[in-house]
């Protein structure tokens, strides 16, 4: 009997991964400048009901961004991608997968790349701020690019990334009119020690792109767990019996009262 009851269960999943599998499909964009890609992700996710599943970056500058939904919504998406993609002269291939095989996803961990790269329990102190990103090639222009922009306006350096090629990316976080203004000095200070690749202002970011950026972890904080008084049941004894008579300071006559209407 248990061993029907397993195989039915297993059928039933088998069938829903199956319905899942026919439901979806996979968006890739590809192109050569991290920049680029991000600021791609940012108008796959806004322009239709996609997932960003991450990054993959492959070397020589090449990055693809991968999104997961719908059929309708990823072909939506990748359009946009590649239009994106291709104002940024940017764009190297795109690929929609309809229906992707379990067996791709399982060799390709692309599914659960989204769960891996959320910090549960954490949380980050530049969430919700406004994206900036200066790209060069070299890393020297990226650290003077770096020092420039935290001088020139209130913003914090989050991260950066590397993705071959010689190219270093710095990711720094602020108000919209302050990333503004860091991104164009770290422009000039790129310029000037070395060679500029590519620039990327993202204002209102998605929580997706929240969960896919790389952050430093001097940016990450653990939540904090509720602190509850020990005695929290004598506490809350205590505060019922608050408001009610204590029978033995009564008056004497009301006393009596009570035990002639008994």
């Amino acid at each position: 009997m248990e061993t029907f009851n397993q195989r039915s269960m297993n059928s039933i999943q088998a069938g829903r991964s199956h319905e899942t599998f026919e439901d979806t499909a996979l968006g890739l964009v590809s192109t050569q400048s991290f920049p680029a890609i991000v600021g791609t992700a940012d108008m796959m996710l806004k322009s239709s009901g996609v997932h960003l599943v991450g990054y993959e970056k492959i070397g020589g500058g090449h990055c693809t961004a991968i999104v997961r939904g719908g059929i309708a919504d990823v072909r939506l998406a990748v359009e946009s991608g590649v239009q994106t993609a291709e104002q940024f002269g940017q764009l190297v291939s795109s690929l929609v997968i309809p229906r992707p095989y379990p067996n791709l996803e399982v060799v390709l961990p692309i599914t659960n790349r989204l769960t891996q790269l959320m910090r549960e329990g954490n949380y980050s102190r530049l969430s919700h701020q406004a994206i900036g990103l200066v790209e060069t090639r070299g890393f020297p222009a990226m650290v003077g690019a770096c020092d420039a922009m935290l001088k020139a306006a209130d913003v914090h350096l989050a991260a950066y990334e590397k993705i071959g090629a010689g190219l270093c990316t710095a990711i720094i976080r602020g108000s919209v009119a302050n990333v503004a203004v860091a991104v164009e000095a770290g422009m000039y200070e790129a310029e000037r020690i070395g060679e500029l690749n590519a620039v990327m202002v993202i204002p209102r970011p998605l929580d997706d792109m929240e969960q896919t950026l790389p952050l430093a972890s001097c940016w990450i904080e653990e939540r904090q767990p509720l602190k509850l008084p020990i005695n929290i049941k004598e506490q809350v004894g205590e505060r019922e019996m608050v408001g009610l008579p204590d029978l033995a300071q009564l008056p004497a006559k009301i006393q009596e009262e009570l035990w002639n209407d008994e």
